[in-house]
C-alpha cells in the first residue's frame, strides 16, 4: 500500500527528545489520528525493524541513530467525561501536553494532579513511567488507560490493576514494551480535595497562602523552576536516577553512618533514599565535562550544555553510579531508557 507523508526517512530527533540529542531516525511517523494506527500496523507487518513509541521524549536518551521507526504520538483532545458522588473523571488523548492538561483540570475545578505540575512530557507517556513528584504518583489518580494492541489491532480499556504500576514502572514499561499503544488516559479526581503539602518545601513555598489546587500548582512550579533547568534552554531529562529503595534495617544502618541522609519511610516499611543527596555527597553537583554535566542547582539532573551526545550522557551516568556505589554501597538506576 502507499503510505501517507507522515512516514518519512532520516528524520532528526533533536527536537523530539528533551535532552536535545542530535540523532536521526531511519523512519519517522507522526501519529495524529486513530486512523493512522491502521497505517502503522500495516507498516510494521511489512518491515522487520524495531519501533519506538515516543511522546515528549523526556524519558529517553539516544546513544546512536535509531535504525527503525519512531512513532511520535500527537493525538489531541481532553474533556470531563463523567462524575459520580466522589469523583470527576477527566480524559485526555495521549498526545496532550502533560503540564497543560494538569493546569486545565485545575481550571475545571479538579484537584489531585497539582503536585505533578510542570513535569515534561505527554499524557500518554505518563503511565509508562508512573510519573511522580512531591509525594504524589500518577497511580494515585489514574482510572483507566485506553490502548490499541499493535499486533492484534484490538482496542482495550485497562484498569489500574492491570497496569501493574510500581515506583517509576508499569506494565507498559516492563512487559508490553511498545506492543500496547496508549491512545488516551482517564483520571479520577476527588471532589473533596486531599492536599499533600508536607513534601520538599511545598508548605514553605505556600507560606500563608490558602491551599487550593491552583496555589499548590503555582508553588510546585516555583519550586521546580528554582531547582530544575528548562529543557528548551538546557537539554535534560529531569531527574536522571531513581531514588534507591532499601530495607528499614539497611536504612537505619546507613543513617547511623550518615546522620544527614534524607530518607522516607514507605507504606510497606521500606525506606526511600534521596539519590540527589547521595550524588551531591560524592561531589558531582555542578560537574562539567565538555558538553555534558550535572546541573549546578540539582545533583539529580544531568544536562546537555549544547552538543552532548548520548554516549557522553551514558558515560557520565556510569561514572556517577560507580562513585555512589563505592561510597554508599547503593546502586543507582537511571530513570530514562537508553537507546
Amino acid at each position: 500500500m502507499g503510505y501517507p507523508v507522515t512516514i518519512i526517512e532520516n528524520k532528526s530527533l533533536r527536537h523530539y527528545n528533551s535532552f536535545g540529542i542530535d540523532v536521526n531516525a531511519r523512519y519517522f511517523m507522526a501519529l495524529n489520528s486513530v486512523e493512522d494506527i491502521a497505517v502503522l500496523r500495516e507498516w510494521l507487518s511489512t518491515h522487520d525493524l524495531p519501533y519506538l513509541i515516543l511522546g515528549g521524549g523526556s524519558n529517553c536518551i539516544f546513544t546512536k541513530d535509531f535504525q527503525g521507526l519512531i512513532v511520535h504520538v500527537g493525538l489531541l483532545g481532553r474533556q470531563l467525561v463523567s462524575e459520580d458522588e466522589n469523583y470527576y473523571y477527566f480524559k485526555a488523548q495521549a498526545g496532550e501536553n502533560w503540564h497543560q492538561f494538569v493546569r486545565w483540570t485545575i481550571a475545571q475545578g479538579g484537584s489531585g494532579l497539582e503536585n505533578l505540575s510542570l513535569i515534561p512530557g505527554t499524557v500518554g507517556a505518563a503511565p509508562v513511567q508512573n510519573i511522580g513528584a512531591y509525594g504524589v504518583e500518577l497511580v494515585d489518580h489514574i482510572h483507566t488507560v485506553e490502548v490499541v494492541d499493535l499486533e492484534s489491532g484490538e482496542a482495550q480499556v485497562l484498569d489500574k490493576e492491570f497496569c501493574q504500576f510500581a515506583y517509576r514502572d508499569s506494565y507498559f514499561k516492563s512487559v508490553s514494551q511498545g506492543r500496547l499503544l496508549i491512545t488516551a488516559v482517564t483520571f479520577a479526581l476527588p471532589k473533596v480535595a486531599q492536599w499533600k503539602l508536607n513534601y520538599a518545601g511545598i508548605q514553605q513555598q505556600l507560606g500563608d497562602i490558602k491551599p487550593t489546587a491552583k496555589n499548590i500548582s503555582d508553588a510546585v512550579i516555583a519550586l521546580r523552576e528554582s531547582k530544575l533547568p528548562n529543557p528548551e534552554v538546557m537539554g535534560n531529562a529531569g531527574s536522571f536516577f531513581k531514588n534507591p529503595i532499601i530495607s528499614q534495617s539497611d536504612g537505619a544502618h546507613l543513617a547511623k553512618k550518615h546522620p544527614d541522609l534524607p530518607r522516607y519511610i514507605q507504606p510497606d516499611g521500606t525506606v526511600k533514599i534521596s539519590a540527589a543527596w547521595l550524588i551531591d555527597e560524592c561531589g558531582w553537583k555542578g560537574y562539567r565535562d565538555g558538553e555534558v554535566g550535572v546541573y549546578k542547582d540539582h545533583a539529580l539532573v544531568l544536562v546537555n550544555h549544547g552538543d552532548a551526545t548520548g554516549q557522553d550522557v551514558d558515560q557520565l551516568a556510569k561514572k556517577i553510579i560507580t562513585s555512589v556505589e563505592q561510597k554508599f554501597s547503593l546502586l543507582l538506576e537511571p530513570e530514562p531508557r537508553l537507546f
